[in-house]
């Protein structure tokens, strides 16, 4: 399940980038919205944020993207701090995220003892509410967050910031199956995925993976837009065919 971070300020680049990566396989697609004050991005998705930012991409251009794009293609979620949802108002973000064509919200500093009056709002607007679990999260806490949230677990694979290894924990496969056993929701696991070799591995426990510094590191290499959404296009489909592979 790859995810694309919007850092394109750009709009149209970005809409032909996320129709691509839909025909190219992905089942979902993580958009974030551009914050100034990283909370686990590591160095690509933070320069891709600070590029949107520069250039003026907002809050209410992530909506007005995703409401310019099919209503029938592949499911969009945020990935947004809470304090741009707490700014906006926990009712009205939710609200002018599903008419814009979003199904849900990574929101990655949410304190699952602060979550559950937004946990509430999501549920009652059928909109998902997926919140991420560390390798250094205690068990019982990680039982919390998963009562909590909606749509997907959001499993992060290593501790630490976004970004490709080359190496992952030993002991993922096993805290990802103890999970399992804790809730019937999906576990996607994220962070470290840099490649169709690590996608290999993981398909297998996994209910999803997701890949965000991999791809933002293509658009950013490439000369044009046109570079920029076939680059995105062949590394989604590599994502893909080894994951049906394995």
């Amino acid at each position: 399940m790859p995810f694309l971070t919007a850092g394109d300020p750009n709009i149209e680049t970005t809409q032909a980038i996320l129709k691509e990566i839909g025909s190219a396989g992905a089942n979902l697609c993580e958009v974030g919205v551009p914050y100034s004050d990283p909370i686990a991005d590591g160095p690509t998705i933070q320069a891709s944020y600070q590029r949107a930012l520069d250039n003026g991409f907002r809050l209410q251009h992530v909506f007005d993207m995703g409401a310019k794009l099919p209503a029938d293609g592949m499911p969009l979620v945020t990935m947004v701090s809470y304090a741009i949802i707490f700014r906006t108002g926990l009712k009205q973000y939710v609200q002018q995220a599903k008419a814009a064509g979003y199904a849900g919200a990574i929101v990655p500093d949410l304190l699952v003892e602060e979550a559950d009056e937004f946990a509430q709002v999501c549920r009652d607007a059928d909109f998902s509410l997926i919140q991420l679990v560390t390798p250094t999260t205690p068990r019982e806490r990680q039982v919390q967050i998963a009562n909590s949230s909606s749509g997907f677990l959001y499993y992060v694979s290593v501790t630490g910031i976004t970004g490709e290894r080359v190496e992952l924990p030993k002991d993922l496969t096993d805290n990802v199956q103890w999970l399992r056993s804790q809730t019937d929701l999906p576990i996607c696991i994220g962070f470290g995925i840099s490649g169709p070799e690590t996608a290999a591995k993981l398909a297998p426990v996994s209910d999803g993976l997701i890949v965000g510094s991999a791809v933002v590191r293509r658009i950013a290499a490439a000369k044009d837009a046109a570079e920029a959404t076939e680059n995105v296009k062949s590394f989604v489909g590599e994502l893909r065919q080894a994951i049906d592979n394995a």
